[in-house]
Formats: structure tokens, sequence, C-alpha cells
């Protein structure tokens, strides 16, 4: 991976750069699905967060729980959801512009004072295309897009995951750039394009 792919990776559509990482141990709950795939979800992120070197906990002091994983099979039942209004303001014009480009999946940003990630809420509506998904690839690939601000662009044309024999796995490129972007040196976010440089020093690529 390149400087320029890594500065790609976090370069919106309208141009900007915008690196952020968690600034706080993340704390995911988990709305509309059985058990066996509510342990599915936490091993995902246990595993990414333990490769990133980061932390999870039991609760956040402020938010209660500040990952947000929301399954639900249609954009409209978000609206029913108590006090979500609260959480996502002018959550009834989201719906409607995610219902009329047919999306399946949305996830929002909520940020520390110094730009790192303070909160995330992750949308994942249940489309056909959805449910054809192992749970563990579907999940592993969530909180992957969540671990990091990436490009609204980043995974448009290609996954963060591989295949690994019968299993899937983060790319081990994404997997290096996950772990590089938090060492503990660097800030937790960034606008200046140089950050992709800063990132590339620190990749340990997998011989």
């Amino acid at each position: 991976m390149t400087p320029d792919e890594i500065e790609a990776l976090f370069t919106r559509e309208s141009g900007e750069f915008l690196f952020a990482r968690w600034g706080r141990p993340i704390v995911p709950i988990v709305f509309g699905v059985e058990n066996e795939t509510l342990a599915t979800v936490k091993g995902a992120f246990e595993a990414v967060v333990t490769l990133a070197g980061h932390k999870m906990a039991e609760t956040d002091p402020e938010l209660g729980a500040n990952c947000m994983v929301f399954f639900f099979r249609d954009w409209q039942e978000l609206l029913q959801v108590p006090d979500l209004d609260r959480l996502i303001p002018d959550l009834a014009p989201l719906v409607e512009r995610l219902v009329a480009v047919d999306a399946n999946q949305y996830r929002i940003f909520r940020f520390e004072e110094d730009g790192a990630i303070r909160a995330a809420f992750v949308f994942l509506c249940m489309d056909q295309e959805l449910s054809e998904l192992p749970a563990e690839t579907l999940v592993l690939s969530q909180v992957a897009q969540t671990i990091l601000l990436w490009s609204d662009a980043a995974f448009r044309n290609a996954s963060p995951l591989a295949i690994a024999g019968d299993t899937t796995v983060l790319r081990p490129d994404i997997a290096a750039l996950i772990r590089a972007a938090y060492d503990p040196v660097l800030p937790g976010a960034a606008q200046d394009a140089s950050h992709a440089l800063r990132l590339f020093a620190r990749l340990e690529l997998p011989q």
C-alpha cells in the first residue's frame, strides 16, 4: 500500500482529507438480532479492537453505549425506535433519503472536541444482498468500517475483507493500516493529507 493509496482511503468525495480513530474504549450494543448473532458481533469487535491495540469496556461513563448497531428489515422501523430521533437529528429526512437511494447500510459518527471518534451508529437494512452474506462476513466488514473514519468511497469498489481458506478475514493491508492508525504517538484525528505519510511509515505488512 502506497502513501497515495492510504491518502485516498481517507479522502472524501468532496476532496477533503479526514482521518479519525476512536478516542475512548468502544462499548457496542446491538439491536434486532438473535443471541447467536450477538455473540458474532461481539467477537468481531473484540478481534478488530485487539488488532488495533485499542480497548473495549462494559459501559461508557458518559453515553452508556457508544457504538450502536441496528439490524432491521425496513428503514421505516428506525422511526419507531424510542428516542432515536434525539440521538440522530433529522432522522425522518435521513430515512427518506436512504429509502430513495435503495441503501442497505449507513454509518453515522460523533466526535470528541479533538476530532477523535466519540460514538458511532451503524444501520443495516437486511435486504436480499445483506441477508445472503454469512453473519461473520457482514459483521466483520461493518466493524472494520467503524474502527476508523474512512472515506465515504473507501470500500465502494473493494471490500476490506479477504478469503483465507474457508475463513473471511481482514485484508492484510487494511489490517496493517488499522494497526498503524492506532499508534499512540499519532493524533486521534487529522485533516492534513500528510498524515497518510505518517501512517505509511508505521505500516507493518506481514511477510
